[in-house]
């Protein structure tokens, strides 16, 4: 297996807060559920396509993301 940088997480981009627009206020600190940690950015890509094409992201826009460890 090859090693690398990055991880890859889902969360919640949205939260609801009915004195937004739309009653959805950003939310970039919300909790993430990693799916893999320390893996290749080719790696990460492919995990948050693979994630964001089989799942529907929903009101939240919830979606697999990655950053650097």
């Amino acid at each position: 297996m090859e090693y690398g940088g990055y991880d890859v997480f889902v969360r919640n981009w949205w939260k609801p807060n009915r004195n937004w627009p739309n009653g959805l206020e950003p939310d970039p600190t919300a909790d993430k559920q990693y799916l893999a940690k320390g893996v290749t950015e080719e790696r990460a890509q492919e995990l948050c396509q693979e994630y964001n094409s089989t799942h529907k992201p929903g009101r939240l826009s919830r979606k697999a993301e990655y950053e650097s460890a």
